[in-house]
C-alpha cells in the first residue's frame, strides 16, 4: 500500500458534485518547495500544483468547511484512470484523498471569520 502526503493551499473554493454514495469533489492544492540554489548561492523555489479527488463524506466535509487559500494536509494514494478515447488508450492517474486535515485558514476564511466575529459582538 502506498501512502503519500502533500501540504498545500486551495487554489479555489471546492465544489461538491454528485450526491450520496456518488458524491465527490475535485480540488487543487498549490505549494512552494525548495529547488536548490542559483549561481550566487541563493535558495530557489518552485511551485508544485496537484489536483485531488475526494469522495462521499470527506468530499462533503471539504466543500462545507474549506475556502480558497486554506491549507490542507492530504494523505493520498495514486490510482490509474486509463481510458479509451477514439480507439486509443489514454494513460492517466488520479490523486485520491484518503485522509484530510485542515491546516491554517486562508485570507478569505480569516476575513469571513472576522466579519462574523464583528456581527456577534
Amino acid at each position: 500500500m502506498q501512502s503519500n502526503v502533500f501540504v498545500g493551499n486551495l487554489v479555489k473554493n471546492p465544489t461538491l458534485s454528485g450526491n450520496g454514495d456518488r458524491a465527490y469533489c475535485r480540488f487543487t492544492l498549490i505549494s512552494n518547495e525548495y529547488a536548490g540554489r542559483d549561481g550566487e548561492g541563493a535558495a530557489r523555489e518552485r511551485t508544485v500544483t496537484l489536483s485531488f479527488v475526494a469522495f462521499k463524506s470527506m468530499a462533503d466535509r471539504i466543500t462545507r468547511n474549506c475556502m480558497k487559500g486554506d491549507q490542507l494536509i492530504v494523505e493520498h494514494r495514486i490510482a490509474n484512470n486509463n481510458r479509451e478515447v477514439d480507439g486509443a488508450t489514454v494513460y492517466g492517474f488520479d490523486f485520491i484523498a484518503e485522509r484530510v486535515q485542515f491546516g491554517a485558514p486562508g485570507k478569505e476564511k480569516r476575513e469571513h471569520l472576522a466579519e462574523n466575529q464583528g456581527s456577534n459582538d
